[in-house]
């Protein structure tokens, strides 16, 4: 439990880090900066406001993490995420400047979103093998095909697979 607490400090120290960078200042005082930093980024958002009208985005993230993390950066920075009747609960629309998105938003999402899902990653893989006692990688890929089931059950099918 120690290894998961400290790994869960280091990940928001650097997501603090990524979050300073984008706002162009230093991460000296955490909590001082955390508040600079999002201070900056709303004074760049203005900014670009004034000088790149608005117009209408549409991000797809299937990925639930990708989704909440895109939903959580949006409201920080005081955007109002929305979607249309109809669309998917993957899609996420923004009136936000191309600059904004371009410069800050979407390459501080991909840094964010790297950083968690590697923690994500790890934090699996030591679960899966402490419950487990084996390793969850990746399955071993064969050269030839042999008789193969029509289809397996899906994650929330509770039905056995057929076969043929």
């Amino acid at each position: 439990m120690e290894s998961y607490e400290m790994d869960y400090e280091k990940l928001l120290e650097r997501m603090r880090r990524v979050e300073a960078l984008y706002a162009r200042t230093d991460v000296a005082g955490e909590r001082a900066a955390a508040g600079h930093a999002l201070e900056a980024i709303l004074e760049q958002l203005k900014r670009y406001r004034e000088s790149d009208p608005p117009v209408e985005y549409k991000f797809s993230l299937s990925d639930i993490w990708s989704r909440r993390l895109f939903l959580a950066l949006a409201r920080r920075y005081e955007l109002q995420p929305y979607r249309y009747p109809g669309q998917r609960r993957s899609t996420i629309m923004l009136r936000i400047s191309r600059s904004f998105v371009d410069k800050t938003l979407w390459p501080e999402y991909k840094e964010l979103s790297a950083l968690l899902q590697t923690h994500l990653n790890e934090v699996t893989e030591q679960i899966i093998a402490q419950a487990l006692h084996t390793s969850g990688s990746d399955e071993t890929v064969t050269e030839t095909a042999g008789n193969v089931a029509s289809s397996a059950p899906s994650s929330n099918d509770d039905s056995a697979a057929d076969s043929q």
